[in-house]
């Protein structure tokens, strides 16, 4: 293998995969890159056994050849690299780096010792744009669950229904969906939570369309000259539309930044008690007003004006109101529920595409 490539574009691509390689793997190759001439490109690809990432680079390629490297090396060295033209060369499982002013060696392992990067060469294929993808995947992922105990919750939920793609997610506590796009194919993925954050990474600033592949056991996701395939996760996703009142008894619509800020000063005394503060409507006077105690520090009232339907009150995380407003851009947020038993349902009132749901906590 003898090519050239741009400090950049190899700094780029390293950065893009070198997060998947793991050095804590029972495989010690799996803490390797593999680099391998495709034609006048080179890949740069890491895998964890559940996740792979491909990204191309254009080259100018003298040599074909595959060698896999130490990825944090790799990554710290090329990065350190002044920008300009670096020449790679392998031999004899040895990887010689040069620039101008610089050379190294760095001892590789044979890429046929590499595990084989997953393909998916048939499967049902659609487009959605990089941005709209990246909104909607930011709006849901943080609902997801942490708990291995339950796989299923563990994965952002791509699914159709009534002519319309969804993105959810949900850890039993809160849940949060997104209508993506409309579509007439018969979807369903439940795609890690791990992956979807690669992916976000990977999506940053692309402006472009991304091409999704997958079949039953994998998903591939092209953005530009990136690939992400991960394994999907297994089960079925619980039926959580019927979490999702059709109707409200009391709600309250208000600044976006009002409700955020009340909530913020009042999470500062809900630490003792787990984040629990209570929001209490008041329809006669037009206030929302959140309350938190803490038996040691003292306790806390801050009030916001709204427009309010309904007098009553919920208790809530505090953690979870603030994560679930920081997923809106909109100027205002409407908040309904029933009573202090059952959901509470945050809204964009200008936008019906997204919604986040809390489940009460015992007052």
């Amino acid at each position: 293998m003898k090519l050239q490539v741009t400090q950049e574009n190899l700094t780029r691509a390293l950065n893009s995969v070198s997060r998947v390689a793991s050095s804590r793997g029972t495989l010690p190759i799996l803490s390797n890159v593999l680099v391998k001439t495709v034609g006048n490109r080179v890949s740069i690809a890491a895998t964890n056994l559940d996740i792979a990432i491909t990204h191309f680079i254009g080259s100018k390629v003298a040599e074909e050849g595959a060698i896999t490297v130490p990825a944090r090396l790799m990554q710290d060295f090329v990065s350190s690299l002044p920008s300009g033209i670096i020449e790679l060369k392998l031999e004899d499982y040895k990887l010689h780096i040069s620039t101008d002013k610089y050379q190294s060696i760095i001892n590789g392992v044979s890429a046929e010792d590499y595990p084989v990067m997953p393909a998916i060469s048939e499967g049902k294929n659609w487009k959605v744009a990089a941005k709209a993808l990246k909104t909607g995947l930011q709006q849901v992922v943080m609902a997801a669950s942490s708990d291995e105990a339950r796989p299923v919750l563990t994965g952002v939920y791509m699914h159709s229904h009534d002519g319309q793609l969804y993105l959810v997610a949900t850890d039993s506590y809160r849940l949060a969906e997104k209508v993506l796009l409309k579509t007439k194919e018969e979807i369903s993925l439940l795609v890690p939570a791990t992956a979807i954050q690669d992916l976000l990474r990977i999506l940053g600033e692309y402006d472009g369309e991304v091409v999704v592949t997958h079949d039953d056991q994998q998903v591939l996701f092209k953005v530009g000259d990136v690939e992400l395939v991960t394994r999907l996760i297994e089960g079925n996703y619980p039926d959580y539309r019927k979490l999702i009142p059709e109707s409200f008894a009391l709600s309250a619509t208000l600044k976006r930044a009002d409700l955020t800020n009340i909530t913020k000063v009042s999470s500062l005394f809900a630490r003792e008690s787990a984040g629990s503060v209570t929001i209490n409507l008041d329809e006669k006077t037009e206030q929302v007003s959140i309350r938190s105690i803490a038996s040691q520090l003292g306790e806390n009232t801050a009030s916001a004006s709204a427009k309010v339907t309904g007098d009553g009150s919920i208790t809530l995380n505090s953690r979870c109101i603030l994560d679930a407003l920081h997923a809106f851009s909109g100027e205002d947020v409407t908040f309904s529920f029933n009573g202090k038993l059952e959901a509470w349902v945050l809204k964009d009132p200008k936008a019906s595409d997204y919604l986040h749901l809390i489940m009460p906590l015992k007052s």
